[in-house]
């Protein structure tokens, strides 16, 4: 059962009617649980039966679920056994044989299939609905007459030694193995349901002891028989009892071995000979479902907000730093009590010991920080309904109930009383289970790598060391201080919300909503007054939008700190919303768009256009000021609806630089705390990746020709390899840089045109711009190399240039003249990036959400261990040249598509004299060979450029 099924299950009440359970008898309640009526009814020699009829016509789902799993196996040297009879099961009986039994079914047209866990194991079915009978009838014999020889025991298992073999090859099924027999000393729970090794490989010599299992377990007071479907089900109850009703019930019970109380922290490793990367387990001793509900439920929801795909640690591991490409929890519903795994892949094992720390600092938190009331309402939400679009076949409603069948063998009474308990947690119930699971007595780390771990990952820190200091003030606002000595302040207000989040069809909002906050005024003060309110302290507050953050940014004196937020922050707390302001921003905003953007910077347009190659269908495809029809569509309840729900404690970072006074940091939070709790799911972003070279020309008359190429990296800035890529593309392309490699040989020694760069990080405006703004930070980042535009003459040549010299730098590398001149520049540069003091807490900002140390101190200590290898290898890495999105914004499209697709040769003309050298080396690139097919490229008039 998935780790979120089971809230998903007791929370679907609160969008529909129910089922309710009442023996022998129909009913329909509006309290309980699924939208059905059933009949239950228990047969005199114990047999559970449940009819569930269903709006499916002529299909029937039957699921028997015996109360029998690896927990049963409590002989020494008899583990496997439920698994076993999964598979014996199928071998017939002497009135039906495997090959009569399989004639029928296929006959039939049915389908059928069991699996088997802990503690039960369950035999479904899927067929006609006139095959009720025979399907009963059917399976009501192998239940009580399965026959086998030993030849057929042994054989078959031969065939579960061979799955366990099959399953061996998967790191993940030792893992599992390995954290079970560690994380228990006497409980069953101790082995898998595939059983020990040592078992499974002496399972051929334990024919008398299989007819003991069996005998003991396939009985009637063991087993729940649920039929679903188009199915009458008074006549069902009768069919049931026809071939059901003479089973003999048994008398067997079991005493499964206590388990003591752990005593952990626990840690094992495997070590495993084949290739494959890292994984990391955290798990807890957790509370068993059967006895207690409430916890069990708590636990359940309090997993998936903190280690779920919407949680701060889902965003930092796998989207931001890209650690970790895989990061889910696991807690079973069982009997008896279980563990409850947060399990990660590491990408390297240089990091497992990193990523096991940050999961027990996760875990701390949860601890100490009660989740946010919102959020509990939305994971509740979001199992409701998540639910209901899953029941949408008989098969799904029976797999739903089958898994709580073994219950008291009451599913739906199981359900029901698991739903009112759920419906009324709250986050002090769960920090409450947070408090009592997640301690070091119960903790058991596991990890898998092929090669060696940090020394260190097997010390097990106390979970409360890692835990968060205390936090100050309201709430749970993140302040980041950067106190200097000058007397100007620099605030910052980043949201964690950008154009990525814009709904669709609505393009634009995030930036309409950020200047309808900063240049719309508040319900007091209309903009104009504001604009004169701040003129004599020289105030100045200001938004900036991209695809995931949108900062604000004031700045003031701090004689008049107190008086500057009196004015400014009213605009975010209590916007003033006049249609007249959002009329005048909207149509700014469309001509931006239109006039700055698309006709009056090309270069811009072609940079924002491979942004939309790159990321088509992704919600970074569109920039951040929008698409025509995105800005016309929106209304002013939209940006009130944005700024609603989006901005939002749980989304904000507040940045304070300079001689701060006394007060700032308590009035910052005190207000800030006005904002609604909550936080915004980062965007998912999956880039395209091209196959060879694939063109856009953008269809503008224009004098010359501006050319942007690229393809995705997995580098951020928290990626291992930034540092040394950045080495790289410094080399190749510093921004407005003359030592930079694309610039000397493009416009130094050949005159081309004004300059050309490179980049593994977004660039916005860099034509307006010697260095990044900061708070562009994203998770999804793309190579490019930026060609200012040249005249259309020399366009493919330029292209040839760029593509040569990027395959020159990926085949060659750097020599260690070029590795050590590039280094020490940024090693330096890193100065220059941060020199003002916004740039610092801008830095400061960015470094929190990417998860890193502070920029300057990280990238020296970095470069500082760099070595020429690290660099070559991650330009190997992370580079090609044959392979990109190439934007052209070009006059003469046809023509030029014409010249790209027959690889004609590139002739250049130089008013100077040039030297042999050089004009031999046009020669040879005018000739190479860019093997552009045809349908790899397209032509965009210009004015359907970000119309839609």
């Amino acid at each position: 059962m998935s780790r979120h099924r089971i809230l998903t299950v007791v929370l679907l009440a609160l969008a529909t009617p129910a089922l309710a359970a009442q023996s022998d008898t129909m009913s329909k309640s509006t309290s309980e649980v699924l939208p059905f009526e059933s009949v239950e009814k228990t047969l005199p020699n114990g047999l559970k039966v449940l009819v569930v009829p269903t709006p499916f016509p002529n299909l029937v789902s039957l699921y028997i679920n015996v109360r029998t799993g690896s927990r049963n196996e409590v002989e020494p040297g008899k583990s496997g056994f439920a698994h076993f009879f999964e598979h014996m099961m199928f071998r017939g009986t002497e009135k039906f044989p495997n090959e009569r039994y399989q004639e029928i079914l296929t006959k039939a047209g049915a389908s059928n299939n069991a699996n088997t866990w802990d503690d039960r194991t369950i035999y479904h079915m899927t067929f006609a609905k006139d095959d009720l009978e025979t399907m009963l009838m059917l399976e009501a014999d192998r239940f009580q007459n399965l026959a086998y020889s030993v030849e057929d025991f042994k054989t078959e298992a031969r065939a579960v030694l061979g799955e366990y073999n099959k399953n061996s090859a998967n790191p993940i099924s030792k893992l599992f193995e390995v954290q079970r027999d560690t994380a228990y000393r006497v409980h069953t729970y101790k082995h898998t349901t595939m059983g020990f090794l040592r078992d499974i490989e002496d399972m051929p010599n334990q024919y008398e002891y299989s007819k003991t299992f069996f005998d003991r377990w396939y009985r009637p007071e063991y087993t729940t028989v649920m039929v679903l479907g188009d199915v009458d089900p008074q006549r069902t109850i009768e069919l049931v009892e026809k071939h059901w009703a003479g089973w003999e019930r048994g008398d067997y019970r079991v005493e499964v071995p206590a388990e003591p109380a752990p005593g952990g922290p626990e840690y094992a490793h495997v070590a495993w000979e084949s290739q494959t990367i890292p994984w990391v387990t955290v798990a807890f001793h957790a509370p068993a479902f059967a006895e207690k509900p409430k916890e069990f439920a708590a636990l359940d929801v309090l997993l998936s907000l903190w280690f779920g795909p919407t949680s701060d640690l889902y965003k930092k591991l796998v989207e931001q730093e890209q650690v970790v490409d895989s990061l889910s929890a696991f807690y079973p519903p069982r009997e008896d009590s279980t563990l409850a795994t947060i399990l990660s892949r590491v990408k390297k094992t240089d990091d497992a010991k990193y990523v096991r720390d940050e999961i027990l600092k996760t875990v701390a938190k949860a601890r100490t920080e009660p989740v946010e009331r919102q959020k509990l309402e939305d994971a509740k939400s979001n199992a409701r309904y998540g639910l209901a679009a899953g029941l949408d076949n008989t098969d799904a409603i029976a797999d739903l109930l089958a898994e709580f069948a073994h219950y008291e063998r009451a599913p739906i009474a199981t359900i029901n009383r698991l739903y009112r308990t759920a419906e009324t947690l709250t986050p002090e119930d769960l920090l409450a289970a947070a408090k009592s699971t997640f301690t070091d007595a119960r903790l058991v780390v596991t990890t898998l790598s092929h090669g060696e771990l940090p020394r260190e990952t097997s010390t097990i820190p106390a979970i409360d060391s890692l835990a968060p200091p205390p936090a100050t003030g309201a709430g749970e606002l993140k302040l980041i201080v950067r106190k200097t000595q000058l007397p100007q302040l620099n605030v910052k207000l980043l949201f964690d919300v950008g154009s990525a989040h814009d709904p669709e069809g609505k393009e634009g909002l995030a930036m309409l909503a950020a200047s309808m906050v900063s240049e719309a005024g508040s319900k007091a003060m209309r903009i104009d007054e504001i604009t004169r309110a701040l003129f004599p302290i020289a105030g100045r507050f200001g938004a900036q939008v991209d695809r995931e953050m949108t900062t604000f940014t004031g700045s003031i004196h701090r004689d008049n700190w107190e008086r500057f937020f009196d004015i400014v922050l009213p605009q975010l707390l209590d916007p003033g919303y006049r249609q007249e302001d959002f009329e005048r921003l909207k149509d700014a905003q469309k001509n931006a768009l239109i006039q700055n953007l698309r006709a009056n910077n090309d270069e811009e347009l072609g940079k924002e256009r491979l942004q939309y190659q790159v990321f088509r269908g992704t919600p970074y495809a569109h920039p951040p000021v929008g698409t025509e029809a995105g800005i016309d569509s929106i209304t002013l309840d939209d940006v009130r609806e944005l700024i609603r729900s989006h901005y939002a404690r749980g989304n904000l970072v507040i940045g304070l630089a300079g001689d701060v006074p006394d007060g700032l940091e308590a009035r910052l939070r005190a207000e800030m705390a006005k904002l609604p709790a909550g936080a915004t799911p980062a965007p998912k972003v999956s880039p395209r990746r091209p196959e060879g070279l694939v063109v856009e020309i953008v269809d503008k008359p224009t004098r010359a020709v501006a050319i942007s190429l690229g393809f995705p990296i997995e580098v951020t800035r928290a990626h291992p390899d930034f540092p040394a890529l950045s080495v790289a593309r410094a080399w190749l392309g510093e921004h407005r840089s003359s030592m930079s490699h694309l610039y000397q040989r493009i416009r130094e020694t050949r005159g081309m045109n004004y300059g050309d760069y490179a980049y593994i990080e977004a660039f916005p405006r860099g034509m307006f711009r010697f260095y990044p703004d900061p708070n562009i930070a994203r998770s999804a980042q793309i190579f490019e190399i930026w060609i200012r535009p040249v005249v259309p003459v020399n366009a493919h040549m330029a292209l040839r240039i760029a593509t040569h010299e990027l395959e020159k730098l990926v085949r060659d590398g750097l020599t260690r003249e070029q590795f050590e001149t590039a280094r020490e520049y940024l090693t330096k540069n890193v100065y220059v990036l941060t020199s003002t003091q916004n740039q610092q807490l801008g830095y400061a900002l960015d470094s929190d959400w990417y998860g890193i140390p502070e920029y300057t101190r990280y990238m020296r200590d970095a470069l500082s261990k760099l070595t020429r290898q690290d660099v070559n290898r991650a330009i190997r890495k992370h580079l090609q040249a044959n392979s990109a999105f190439v934007v052209i914004i070009a006059d003469d499209a046809e023509g030029l598509k014409d010249a790209l697709v027959s690889d004609r040769f590139s002739p250049i003309e130089y008013d100077a004299d040039k030297p042999a050298e050089l004009l031999a080396e046009d020669k040879a690139i005018g000739a190479r060979k860019l093997d552009i097919d045809p349908s790899d490229v397209t032509i965009t008039p210009v004015d359907e450029v970000f119309r839609e």
